[in-house]
């Protein structure tokens, strides 16, 4: 008796089953990209519109910063050219040399892009009277 129950409970189980992958099939499929494509312009000028807003605040600043560097790119120069101004606005000379720390640290590996991105920057630095990392003896911490 027993041994029948168990029986037909195990074929009972075997059709439950059978019926699941199709369910799963369904719910494994999703679209994620629904919304329009930004191009590479419009999250530049994005950017640089957020960093030149005149009332941004520090807060405003590190929020903007670390989502920036959260994404899987290195930032246009012209990016960090709007978020050192904002830095200086604020007068925040620490948050600067952080931007430049963590863009250093974004460019990972590559040798080429930050001396690059330095190079670039180089008249704003000087015009903000901001140093590098490495004029102030920090990266070799």
């Amino acid at each position: 008796m027993f041994r029948a129950a168990v029986r037909l409970s195990v074929s009972g189980v075997r059709s439950v089953t059978r019926t699941q992958p199709g369910c799963q099939a369904l719910l494994a499929s999703r679209c994620y990209s629904h919304g329009k494509q930004e191009t590479d312009e419009e999250f530049d000028a994005r950017w640089v519109t957020y960093f030149n807003k005149q009332d941004i605040d520090a807060w405003e600043l590190r929020k903007g910063m670390n989502t920036l560097v959260g994404y899987d790119l290195v930032p246009e120069p012209k990016i960090l050219e709007a978020a050192l101004r904002a830095c200086r606005r604020l007068d925040d000379l620490a948050s600067a040399i952080r931007i430049l720390e963590a863009v250093k640290h974004k460019a990972g590996p590559n040798k080429e892009i930050y001396p690059y991105l330095i190079q670039e920057l180089q008249p704003i630095l000087d015009e903000l009277g901001i140093s590098t990392p490495e004029e102030l003896g920090i990266d070799k911490l």
